[in-house]
């Protein structure tokens, strides 16, 4: 069974549909990208499957099971992860103390005072910090960390509940090559490893055409092409109308 089904989904704003009849299937372990041009639909195709909106029609199938109508976060108790393309860290807490927050959501605990908290579940954290390449600066100020860095503390956030699947909203905007491939080698052993399912945007072509397992091209709203990337990379439309070839 696929972790993640989209059929037909559509989203319109006034007279412009931003999605218009997009269907696809990802499997788990699977690296799927979604790319194309601006105003292309992506970012409104992605918060529909993670709840920020809901579908004028469509349905939305997590491990078999509709999600259309949840919230956001009871989505992500379901299993699903979520990067976002600005990221979004608590800039005052620690490296450490920021994947603490995710493990005392995801167990659902609250605590009256964080000297408390701050031992709860450290060496889960510290774990996940591990795999990220993170552990060394986990008593380090958010706010104090490079871009790419955020960008691994954000993906440690968002492994914090065993997400079965993740989607990745321009997870390598803003980083050097060398940071973009470490956190896309990364995401591809997350998927081989764990049989985790990625869904990610990405408008830097080099990165898609390197890790994805497969492709879907968006374009005003609906899905133009979709296959492996060396048949993408070949299809006349997609280089028409997104890699700038004539």
């Amino acid at each position: 069974m696929s972790v993640l089904v989209a059929r037909q989904l559509s989203k319109s704003y006034g007279g412009v549909r931003a999605v218009d009849g997009v269907s696809f299937e990802l499997a788990a372990g699977e690296l799927l990208a979604l790319i194309g041009p601006n105003g292309a639909g992506k970012t409104t195709c992605f918060n529909l499957l993670n709840g920020q909106l809901r579908p004028d029609s469509g349905d939305v199938l997590l491990h078999g099971r509709s999600i259309v109508g949840l919230a956001p976060h009871r989505i992500w108790r379901l299993g699903v992860g979520r990067t976002f393309q600005i990221t979004a860290t608590f800039a005052s807490m620690s490296v450490r103390e920021n994947v603490q927050m995710a493990l005392l959501s995801e167990a659902r605990r609250l605590f009256r005072t964080w000297g408390r908290a701050a031992q709860f579940k450290r060496a889960q954290a510290e774990a996940l910090l591990a795999r990220v390449g993170m552990l060394e600066l986990a008593a380090r100020t958010s706010a104090t960390l490079a871009y790419g860095d955020l960008k691994r503390l954000e993906l440690a956030v968002a492994l914090a509940h065993a997400p079965k699947l993740l989607l990745m909203d321009e997870p390598t905007a803003g980083m050097a090559a060398e940071e973009r491939n470490e956190l896309m080698r990364l995401a591809g052993q997350l998927a081989r490893e764990d049989g985790v399912g990625v869904l990610f945007t990405e408008h830097d072509v080099d990165v898609v055409f390197s890790y994805a397992t497969r492709v879907l091209v968006l374009h005003g709203g609906q899905i133009i092409a979709h296959g492996s990337p060396e048949v993408i990379r070949r299809d006349p439309r997609v280089q028409e109308v997104y890699l700038g070839i004539a």
